[in-house]
């Protein structure tokens, strides 16, 4: 299969098989006017598959989002068809409407201007709880 190279964009490489599609929702990538690649299930030599996903825009990626789903990827910004500059991620600190609260006595659900946060209670698990009630995310 031959994906076309990019001239000035974003590669986001090193993502665990299977995760492309949820970060292609969270990112909201449906809504650009640019080519956006999906290649799923990858050979890898390091992860034996993975997933990346190629814009053919100079966007602003939310790295938060990046870091929650997945800490490993790496992101490649591509200008006139050379890597400048490569990106290692990590665990965000607070996450910020990225996910939702499910406790439906928070009052994240029930006050719905109210932004739904989470942060990094345990790094190691990559366990995120929400600041109101500490609910356990998924």
């Amino acid at each position: 299969m031959n994906i076309d190279s990019i001239k000035n964009g974003i590669v986001i490489d090193h993502i665990t098989a299977g995760k492309g599609m949820e970060l292609y929702r969270l990112l909201k990538l449906d809504r650009l006017e640019c080519s956006v690649a999906i290649i799923q299930n990858a050979t890898s030599h390091k992860m034996g598959k993975k997933d990346i996903i190629k814009i053919d825009s100079e966007i602003e990626v939310n790295m938060d989002i990046l870091g929650y789903v997945d800490p490993d990827v790496t992101v490649s910004i591509i200008k006139d068809g050379v890597t400048v500059e490569k990106k290692q991620l990590f665990l965000p600190p607070q996450l910020t409407n990225v996910i939702r609260c499910k406790n439906p006595r928070c009052i994240s659900s029930t006050e719905q201007e109210l932004p739904h946060i989470f942060t990094l209670t345990d790094p190691k698990k990559r366990v995120y709880r929400c600041l109101y009630c500490e609910t356990k995310a998924n």
